[in-house]
């Protein structure tokens, strides 16, 4: 229960700073992702102000093997670099840069209003279900 609880807590926070940021604001994002034209460099601070904390996490959690609460710690440092990431990473951006959301700020964006989020989480859950029966067919796996 506690686990659950703590996620609770964590996934609100996270909601909440997405929506302080303006990360859920569509034409922030697009602004951002404007480097041709009127660029938003504003989203810079949040990005920085998001690297900071998880680089003191990393640094802290490097030689444990379980969490406060108990479960095991992942260190997956040494994945390789893969055409599956690099295909992800494209359509990720790709999608991000045209519709200015990405999974966290969709969800974000469902309490709110709008049919924007919703048509974007659709799409996305369409895409992961597409891709799970693309990958058994084909060549590359998803892990």
């Amino acid at each position: 229960m506690t686990r659950y609880l703590f996620a609770f807590i964590s996934g609100g926070l996270f909601g909440l700073g997405l929506l302080i940021s303006g990360m859920t604001n569509t034409l922030k994002i697009q602004g951002w992702l404007n480097f041709f034209g009127a660029w938003d460099p504003t989203l810079a601070f949040v990005l920085g102000g998001a690297i900071i904390p998880m680089f003191i996490s990393w640094k802290v959690v490097s030689n444990k093997k379980t969490s406060l609460l108990g479960t095991k710690i992942s260190q997956n440092d040494k994945l390789p670099i893969n055409s599956n990431l690099i295909v992800g990473s494209v359509l990720f951006g790709a999608g991000w840069g045209l519709v200015g959301l990405c999974p966290g700020p969709a969800i974000a964006s469902l309490s709110f209003g709008g049919t924007n989020g919703y048509i974007f989480i659709i799409s996305m859950l369409i895409g992961i279900l597409l891709i799970s029966l693309v990958s058994n067919k084909f060549y590359f796996k998803i892990k």
